[in-house]
């Protein structure tokens, strides 16, 4: 899917400062174009994903009207000669971590530097159900892949790389997890995979920066996966950065379609959305469409303290407990309990009987922690 009617570029499409638009209403650009950008350290520069017209531009997005004949920016492969040349053109490329963190690649790389890593880890456990765009990646651009290892290797004196792929157990696609499965190293609470020496980069960011050394040609687009039983024909395709998910579903055959759920991302860790309007942006691998029977939710009961939840936790903690914390407004008994451990992946209101909305409150419960001391752990997705 290259073409479309329009798209919608948000300024914030990654941690840390939004950008800012460098273009204006009325002004024509090229697919490829830069359209946003911030001088922070820890930001990463916007591109037009299709040719057309600034129809608005503004603190929250920048709106392309297309001109149905995706007229992309004359490129060519970055010249790199030194590290800074490589860090200079990895912020230039706009990308951020495509397994849904988000975190501005360059700036990830420099920390890695700084951190004497010795080991490059290719995250590629795809491990939520119903997502295969890593994999679709993986498998038709694997000499991207290999490129973008190659590069990040010899730039960052990285002599050991490891791919990890799916093994069926979920969420082992979580980077600390993952961590610890392929190379034994722990990742202390509070602490990122750099602190003990590993960089974790999604195997789809990695084939991206190959393609971009290659080309030069900016972050416009990404395989996205359309699921779920409300889906009549399920399919990865690649869709421009900021395509509305009713424009996408047309493009696909499902113009009439009418989910009782959508979702972006997974169905564990995954964001539910109001409507088909919202857009597609850099972090977002799937759309996910359930019907009447698939999103209705458990009747909630009371916990009947069967330890289901703390067995499923894979951080072993106790999520009845956490629960209980947040809904009595106990910060001390939240931080006592190691909240912010939780990577919230959602197992444990999956395996509950009761239908508790454990990880729901647990989200909760850390933004409590974080209002009232100010504490910021977590684990993270590369």
């Amino acid at each position: 899917m290259e073409q479309c009617a329009r798209v919608t570029l948000p300024m914030r499409q990654h941690i840390g400062e939004p950008c800012a638009p460098c273009v204006r209403p009325g002004e024509r650009v090229l697919a490829g174009q830069l359209v946003a950008d911030s001088n922070a350290k820890v930001s990463a520069p916007v591109h037009a994903s299709i040719s057309g017209t600034v129809q608005s531009a503004d603190a929250d997005a920048v709106l392309i009207e297309g001109d149905g004949k995706m007229e992309r920016i004359q490129t060519q492969a970055p010249q790199v000669n030194s590290l800074e040349d490589f860090i200079r053109a990895v912020r230039d490329s706009g990308l951020v971590g495509l397994g849904g963190a988000g975190f501005p690649a360059h700036a990830k790389l420099s920390g890695a530097l700084s951190a004497g890593v010795d080991i490059l880890l290719v995250n590629a456990a795809e491990c939520e159900p119903y997502v295969t765009a890593d994999y679709r990646e993986a498998l038709d651009n694997a000499d991207d892949l290999n490129e973008g290892m190659e590069h990040i290797c010899h730039w960052l004196c990285i002599e050991k790389s490891i791919t990890g792929g799916e093994n069926g157990r979920y969420p082992h696609g979580a980077e600390k997890m993952l961590v610890h499965a392929l190379t034994k190293r722990v990742v202390p609470l509070g602490k990122l995979p750099i602190d003990v020496g590993v960089l974790v980069m999604n195997v789809s960011s990695v084939a991206f920066l190959g393609r971009y050394m290659r080309t030069g040609m900016p972050l416009i687009s990404r395989t996205v996966t359309v699921d779920g039983a409300a889906v009549p024909r399920p399919m990865n395709l690649r869709a421009p950065i900021g395509v509305s998910l009713r424009e996408m579903l047309a493009f696909c055959g499902m113009g009439d379609i009418h989910p009782a759920k959508i979702i972006i991302g997974g169905p564990m860790t995954g964001q539910a959305q109001p409507d088909l309007d919202s857009v597609i942006t850099k972090c977002d691998n799937a759309v996910l469409l359930f019907d009447a029977k698939q999103a209705r939710p458990k009747p909630e009961t009371a916990c009947i303290r069967c330890g289901c939840c703390v067995m499923a936790c894979p951080m072993k903690l106790e999520p009845l407990r956490l629960e209980k914390a947040y809904l009595r407004g106990d910060t001390q008994a939240l931080e006592t309990l190691y909240i912010d451990a939780c990577m919230e992946c959602g197992c444990c209101a999956y395996v509950c009987p009761a239908g508790r909305e454990l990880v729901q409150r647990i989200q909760q419960g850390k933004e409590l922690l974080r209002r009232g001391h100010g504490l910021h752990r977590t684990g993270g997705r590369s």
